[in-house]
């Protein structure tokens, strides 16, 4: 169990950590501090970002001491798997093809986001290269020939559990209170039932509210809290 710093962090800050979870309250504040103590090539008044997966109540006293302050949460959510809701008709993701258009979706669709807002050909590129990565469960979603909206899936193969993820889903603006977004969740929950898969997983914003109360219906549930700290 360790704590990683991030190779790019987010917009806004010179280091991001995280820690992973269940790490031994005991020695928290201790290891981080000599975490970020090592990276010497820290400016003085260097902007740093503390992610804690799986967050503790206990937690935010640790991080106060240190001077760090909450500002941003992640909800995990899980919903069993196969869901009877009805999906959309989606297409795979084809490499060679439908780069640009989806980086453009994914631009205005997670504009505000510091992370997926910022993704860039280089990142997609080095995303494809991971070993869990299939064009099969990359799906796109068009209307007229244009691509309304895409559902990423990502199957976890560290046991014990059997599990898959929605890693990535947004609609265009364009195509905004269409009612897309719930069975374009769906039909990637259906592509992972398909494959075997009993357990699905996403992360949310907890000020994401919409997202919150479409996930809700279509079965998810609050399994634990990724919570952001900074200086």
């Amino acid at each position: 169990m360790k704590i990683v710093v991030s190779k790019e962090p987010p917009k806004g800050f010179d280091i991001s950590v995280t820690v992973p979870s269940g790490y031994p309250e005991e020695v928290l504040a201790a290891d981080l501090s000599q975490k970020i103590e090592s990276h010497l090539d820290l400016p003085h008044e260097a902007r740093i970002q503390v992610w804690l997966e799986n967050a503790r109540a206990s937690d935010a006293q640790l991080l106060d001491a240190l001077n760090f302050a909450p500002y941003r949460d992640l909800l995990q959510m899980r919903c069993s798997l196969p869901v009877s809701l009805e999906g959309i008709e989606t297409r795979p993701f084809l490499r060679g093809r439908d780069e640009v258009s989806f980086l453009k979706v994914n631009e205005r669709a997670f504009r505000w986001h510091p992370e997926q807002g910022a993704l860039s050909i280089e990142n997609l590129e080095n995303l494809f290269k991971e070993s869990w990565f299939e064009e099969e469960g990359f799906l796109l979603y068009e209307i007229e020939e244009k691509l309304a909206g895409f559902c990423w899936t990502k199957i976890h193969t560290a046991p014990p559990e059997n599990m898959g993820e929605i890693y990535a889903i947004a609609v265009d603006p364009d195509f905004h209170g269409q009612g897309i977004g719930a069975p374009l969740t769906i039909s990637g929950l259906h592509y992972l039932a398909n494959k075997g898969i009993s357990l699905g997983m996403l992360y949310v914003e907890s000020d994401n509210l919409p997202a919150i109360r479409i996930y809700e219906k279509i079965g998810f549930s609050v399994h634990s809290v990724n919570r952001a700290f900074h200086n």
